[in-house]
């Protein structure tokens, strides 16, 4: 990374963590090998800090609250770790509140997300009882992480935002463009519609896993591009996804494609790309 720019900072705003060997996570089960296994902290500390990220996030792996309070513990004894995108049940409104004052008062939870690509209703996030629950967020000063694997989820995205003006709303990786198949449409125009909504950001993250096995970051370089066109640098973030990336590259290697795609922008676009959108979306300038 010595020819690349060297930022202030680099936030990884979304890494996971999990230990099946203490927890149940049912999606891990399905998996199987290699990613049905442990990942701790100490398993991604060298790579990290050689990578030079100077800050993580760390974002739920199963709709429980034991995945939730492993990642606190983790960041009650990482310093690195200054946000944590917690579990809550959003649809059981009472339950989400108590818990969502619960993590308010913490000084790592920044956001809440639920496994929404999982469940069998692509809408599932409109539903009249999980507006409820998700209208409790923005006043605690929680944001609202969001999977989109299929252009059902990014039109509900689109829709989440007009129904939650004053909620940040992150969508993880990219919302999932096929760039194994060199997909374009429908996913670019509803990323671009999602993109009016000011309320909205998105993560540059898990594109290794959504293309080819023999990828390059020149791959991902359109797909990119559109999402720096219609959001702007300030309302797009980095993320490794790991461990999910290792089953298409190691850390270093897929960092590194993250910085080379977005190197041709200016440096203070890279500044918003590589901690300053983070900063913003999760706000972490008030740890």
């Amino acid at each position: 990374m010595t020819d690349l720019y060297q930022p202030a900072q680099m936030i990884d705003t979304h890494q996971h963590l999990w230990k099946p060997s203490e927890r149940r996570y049912e999606w891990l089960e399905a998996a199987g090998a290699p990613l049905d296994a442990d990942f701790g902290p100490e398993d991604v500390e060298s790579d990290v800090a050689a990578a030079g990220i100077t800050a993580t996030v760390l974002v739920q792996a199963a709709d429980t609250y034991e995945d939730s309070f492993y990642m606190l513990s983790v960041a009650s004894r990482v310093p690195l770790v200054r946000g944590v995108v917690a579990w809550a049940p959003l649809d059981r409104p009472a339950e989400a509140e108590a818990a969502l004052d619960l993590y308010a008062a913490s000084p790592v939870v920044r956001g809440i997300r639920v496994l929404n690509h999982n469940y069998a209703d692509p809408r599932w996030l409109l539903r009249d009882d999980v507006t409820v629950g998700i209208a409790l967020l923005a006043s605690r000063g929680l944001s609202l992480d969001v999977v989109s694997v299929v252009p059902e989820h990014l039109a509900m995205i689109a829709e989440l935002a007009r129904q939650h003006p004053e909620l940040t709303i992150v969508v993880d990786h990219l919302a999932k463009p096929d760039i194994a198949g060199r997909g374009w449409e429908p996913w670019a125009s509803l990323l671009a519609d999602v993109a009016t909504h000011p309320n909205v950001s998105v993560k540059v993250s898990g594109l290794n896993t959504a293309s080819a096995p023999d990828w390059t970051w020149q791959d991902w370089q359109p797909y990119v591009d559109h999402a720096v066109e219609h959001f702007g640098s300030g309302r797009v973030m980095l993320g490794s996804d790991w461990p999910v990336s290792t089953l298409a590259g190691d850390f270093a290697g897929v960092w590194l494609a993250q910085r080379q795609v977005i190197a041709h922008l200016g440096t203070d676009q890279q500044d918003d790309i590589l901690f300053r959108t983070a900063l913003r979306a999760y706000s972490l300038d008030r740890t």
